[in-house]
This record gives structure tokens, sequence and C-alpha cells, in this order.
């Protein structure tokens, strides 16, 4: 099978294009990426040089590129998106671009050569849960970010091209991932980070805020499962059942790294910031047979060693040495 992975220099996309070469020795991916600000080849640099793997600098904006792309695969892994709640409140645009017309390119290129289409979305576009209750797949929409509104909007057009031209979608919606390659910017890796670089550590409002826990991998598998096996049509929701609140995450990364509580900074809560999100991953379970592999402690421990192991990969992103170079290579 020849798969067309977009955003795969990304952090979850970086890890399933691993995932797929560990798994399927046989398959050929292409890898379109726009390499903006968290699009990264330093995680690809192990597989760089398989036969079967092919890297094009790329935006699924560009209609005639994206078509090209498509003609020339069997299916479509689409993880592509601007992701970052904070950047999408500062400002949209670039969210609708790449999350809704983005999608619409690679869901017409789809239609036109009759390829089957994975779409990878998130929890965020069902809102905010109260102290009980999880999401699932007949869960109703409600986004409270431009991030999250977008994907929503993404969801519903993968959709209706099932409904209205019977193209063979199937949707994933996850919670928060964690793991190697993660930007950053986002909770895990920043506090990690800050931590090793003698800072402290943000936390926004009373860190009460929770999130369902899913270790990467473990997202991973459950994409290949969907994509091979899932129903066409259908949407899976996936979580690792890990809730944890900001203020917990934070203490078991002070943990891990031998901090105390005084490497915390209480910040003003971000607008609009979800209370909870739980994921009932019973379907795919159920239907697939997937379970997250995963214990949650084990998993976080081998992350934050994963980070300190590697301190020149997060460097050369916060020093903006990776962008510098990669500019030259990537014009």
């Amino acid at each position: 099978m020849k798969l067309l992975v977009t955003g795969g220099a990304g952090f979850i996309g970086s890890n399933f294009i691993h995932y797929i070469f560990k798994k399927y020795s046989d398959y050929q991916v292409v890898n379109l990426d726009l390499l903006t600000y968290c699009g990264n080849l330093e995680n690809l640099k192990e597989i760089e040089n398989n036969p079967n793997y092919k890297f094009i600098k790329g935006d699924i904006c560009d209609i005639k590129l994206v078509n090209e792309l498509v003609n020339d695969c069997d299916a479509i892994v689409a993880f592509a998106a601007e992701s970052h709640v904070d950047r999408s409140i500062l400002d949209s645009a670039p969210f609708i671009k790449t999350n809704i017309l983005g999608t619409v390119n690679l869901l017409n290129a789809a239609r036109k050569y009759s390829k089957r289409f994975h779409y990878i979305s998130t929890d965020e576009v069902f809102g905010s849960l109260g102290p009980t209750g999880y999401f699932h797949e007949k869960s109703l929409y409600d986004p409270h970010s431009p991030y999250s509104a977008s994907k929503a909007a993404s969801d519903h057009l993968v959709r209706s091209y099932f409904h209205t031209y019977k193209l063979p979608i199937t949707i994933t919606n996850c919670s928060n991932n964690y793991g190697p390659y993660q930007f950053p910017e986002k909770l895990i890796p920043l506090f990690v980070t800050n931590l090793l670089e003698g800072k402290k550590v943000p936390v926004y409002g009373d860190g009460l805020n929770i999130r369902d826990w899913l270790y990467v991998e473990d997202h991973c598998e459950a994409v290949d499962l969907v994509l091979h096996k899932g129903k066409i049509g259908e949407t899976y929701c996936v979580g690792g059942n890990e809730e944890r609140t900001n203020l917990e995450i934070t203490h078991k990364i002070l943990e891990l790294l031998g901090f105390g509580k005084d490497k915390i900074e209480y910040i003003e809560d971000r607008k609009g910031h979800d209370k909870r999100y739980a994921i009932d991953a019973s379907k795919i379970k159920r239907e697939l047979g997937w379970e997250p592999k995963y214990n949650f402690d084990k998993a976080m421990k081998e992350t934050v060693d994963w980070y300190k192991d590697n301190d020149g990969w997060w460097n050369r992103i916060k020093t903006g040495e990776y962008f510098n170079y990669y500019k030259k290579q990537y014009k």
C-alpha cells in the first residue's frame, strides 16, 4: 500500500510514519508537509534514506500538488493542521485556511481519484464536559476556540463527502497526546524543557482543568486499525482513559525531574479554557479490539527521559537553529 500522509513532519504524523515502517516493511509513504513552525524533519531522520519513504515540502492548500500526490497513492491519512489553541486565539486565519480549506482540497482530490480518506481530529470539537460524563461518537459538537471550531468544520465536511459522494472516509477524534517529538509549546514538553533550562512552569488559572491523556504510539495503533479495518463512514473516539488535572501533570513532571512546587508559576487563565475532556473509547475497543498498551506512569517517565536525552533536538527548535537550516534546504 502507498500512503499519502499529510503533516507527517509534525508530532503525531512523524510518530505514525515510524509506526507504519515498523509494522509494514513493504508499505510506501509519501510525507507532504509545509514545514511550518512545528514541522520538523529531524523527527524522521532515522528513515529519511528508506527507499519506501519520500518527503515533499508542500501545502495542502496547493490544489495542483495535492491532486498529483493523491492520484499516485492508495489512501490519505490527514494529520496536517494548525493545532495550538493559544495561537488560534491570537490569529484564527491560518486555522481556517489549513484546517478547513486544506481539508476541502484533500477531499476533492480523494473524490476525483476515488481514494480512501482518513481524517485525524480531536476531542476538542465537543466542547467542555462537567465533572461527569464522557465524549463519544454521538456527542454534540460545541467547539469553544477558533482551533476546535476549524476542526469541527472539517469533521462535518469529511462526513458530508461520505453522505453526498460516497467517499470512503473514516474519522478519529483523539484525546491529548504525549510522547517523543512533541513541539515544545505543548504542556508536557514545555514544562519539561523549561525545567531543564532552569525556568518555571506556567500553569493556567488554578490548574484544575482535566484532560484525558493518550500515549502517541497507542494513538498510532488506533489510526492503523481504523484505516485498515474501520467501517467506512464511521467516526471512532480514541482516548487513553487517563484523566489528569493540569496540576497533576505538573506535579508528575516535577517529581520525575526532582524539582519542588516552587517551580510552579500560576498565570492568567486561557480565554475560553475548557474545563474537562474525557473520552469513551468503547466503540473502537468493541469493534476493532483496540486497547491502549502504555501505562501512564511508565509512559510519562519514558517521555520525560526522551526530552532529557534529546536536549539537542528541542534546543535547536527553541533557538531557531533548526528553522534557519531548513529554510536554506527547502526554499
